[in-house]
């Protein structure tokens, strides 16, 4: 199981994350809302602005302080790093 830094120390399983999102439309703001109401939301931002919203597969909304498109780099990364790994176990 891999493991990506989403910022402050916390890291989220890669194969759980279903989608990373930009906290700015309106309908990711009402996501993010509904999620809190219902006890799912995830807040790891230590205080500062959210940039992404990171979404599971168990249906938990994680609010990241760092850029969606850098955790989406690091989950590209992870996904080579996995590739590597099988091809020399091979």
């Amino acid at each position: 199981m891999k493991f990506i830094n989403i910022g402050f120390g916390n890291m989220v399983a890669a194969d759980r994350v279903v989608a990373i999102a930009n906290p700015d439309s309106a309908p990711i703001k009402r996501l993010i809302q509904d999620s809190k109401d219902d006890g799912r939301a995830v807040d790891v931002t230590c205080g500062r602005r959210t940039r992404a919203v990171i979404i599971t597969d168990s249906e938990h909304v994680i609010l990241s302080a760092i850029q969606a498109e850098t955790i989406a780099n690091r989950l590209d990364n992870s996904d080579l790093s996995e590739d590597e790994d099988e091809e020399e176990e091979a």
